[in-house]
């Protein structure tokens, strides 16, 4: 693809994103009907901002899914302590909800307005952000023109490139130099990537490692915690977290298999969308097993067998409830799930063999004994149960975690310094104003 073709291709992308622009509405509402959107704030999608800006200089944050929201959250936090303000986007309600969580109301969240341009002129008229920053791969062709038109400096920060996305760009070469070479920097996450946008136009690229691996522990409350520890008593226990779609029959049927030892066992099923706790439950109790919902707050009792954690905001309790835990999409598939909260908290992890998203998350936890892969749902039934009945494996497990977790940090702070030269004049002119404003 030649540079010319390049240029009509955005021109014709920038114009039929224009013209259908009227028609989304439908498509926004649909999403919203099933869960997809937030209703109440489905405008935001089409970049009308339900907040006001905050004076002074304002830093846009961007991260998709939850896994980037969480990977973002402590830079976010660096940043908001340097006295900038901060608009924070993600796309999924679910990621909203890790904004809430962790962020505590510290920073403005909106969802990302869709990749047209009058979403997105209108979401910058209003934001009009000193600075963009986006993380690991989001690169959306109107958003990165409309921000080099306004000049806007953008910078990629714990960048990824996958095998299959780096294939995809290469035969759109001249299309992805258009895009990349808009960046001021990409901050990558390691030197593949970093030679993956190095070939596809960025420059400067550096390495900073993963920001996934500064993420902090996850917050609770700890009278919460207590009282349902309390609820759940002396009774041994084990954890389905972040399951998949057939993973919770899965735990039904390793929890059936462990009451044959262990008669008074709790399960803990924590599904990825709480919204198919409905789904779950029935399954469940058509097993046979008494289930219990946190959303209902049901009273948890010796005649338990199952605890579905279908509640928003709750991650950090679903985690401290039981030191042994399955972490989901690694059976059913969809490429496994983050291990490193987990493992900082020390908690035995147990994971399927599919976890090709978060290969280089578990690579060090491997080598160091701190998870243990398994095949299927029986294989799972036995390394719980030889969990449960052996007090030393499984703080051994715990432990080698939580070690392979301190080894792999340090992208925070290196991130941070590659993003001085942009945001320390945006601190300086910060408190240029305050010190205005207080004269006054």
């Amino acid at each position: 693809m030649s540079e010319r073709w390049a240029r009509a291709v955005l021109s014709t992308y920038r114009w039929a994103g224009a013209a259908s622009f009227p028609f989304v509405g439908g498509y926004v509402a649909w999403r919203a009907s099933r869960g997809m959107e937030d209703n109440a704030r489905r405008h935001e999608r089409y970049g009308r901002a339900t907040a006001q800006r905050p004076a002074g200089p304002l830093i846009w944050v961007h991260a998709a899914n939850d896994a980037e929201t969480l990977a973002i959250v402590p830079l976010v936090s660096r940043l908001r302590a340097l006295g900038i303000g901060v608009v924070l986007t993600t796309g999924s309600v679910t990621s909203a909800d890790i904004v809430g969580e962790r962020l505590n109301g510290s920073v403005i969240h909106q969802y990302v307005p869709l990749d047209l341009k009058p979403a997105i002129a209108r979401f910058l008229d209003h934001w009009q952000p000193d600075l963009a920053i986006f993380a690991e791969s989001e690169i959306w062709p109107m958003t990165v023109l409309e921000l080099a038109a306004r000049r806007v400096p953008q910078v990629l920060v714990n960048g990824r490139m996958s095998d299959r996305a780096f294939a995809s760009w290469r035969r759109r070469s001249s299309l992805a130099e258009a895009l990349f070479e808009r960046f001021a920097k990409v901050v990558a996450q390691g030197d593949t990537d970093a030679e993956r946008f190095v070939a596809l136009g960025a420059r400067p690229v550096t390495v900073s490692g993963n920001l996934k691996t500064d993420v902090a522990s996850p917050p609770v409350d700890e009278l919460e915690l207590k009282r349902v520890r309390n609820d759940i008593g002396e009774r041994p226990r084990w954890s389905a977290l972040w399951t998949s779609a057939g993973e919770e029959k899965v735990a039904g049927e390793v929890h059936r298999l462990l009451m044959n030892r262990h008669p008074d066992v709790m399960t803990i099923v924590m599904p990825r969308d709480p919204r198919r706790a409905d789904q779950i439950e029935a399954e469940l109790t058509g097993m046979g097993l008494n289930v219990v919902r946190r959303s209902r707050k049901d009273r948890i009792t010796p005649k338990s067998h199952i605890l579905i954690g279908d509640t928003a905001r709750e991650t950090g309790l679903y985690l401290r409830l039981a030191d042994i835990a399955f972490l989901g999409g690694s059976l059913a598939g969809g490429g496994g799930q983050n291990p490193l909260e987990a493992a900082m908290l020390k908690v035995a992890i147990l994971s399927g063999q599919n976890i090709a998203y978060h290969s280089d998350l578990y690579a060090p936890l491997i080598a160091n004994g701190g998870v243990r892969l398994l095949r299927d749902g029986e294989m799972l039934a036995g390394a719980v149960n030889f969990l449960l009945r052996n007090d030393k494996a499984r703080r051994d497990i715990g432990a080698a975690g939580a070690a392979a977790v301190e080894t792999m940090r340090g992208a925070l702070d290196h991130t941070v310094r590659e993003l001085g030269p942009f945001v320390q004049p945006l601190v300086v002119k910060a408190r240029l104003q305050d010190d205005a404003g207080r004269r006054r």
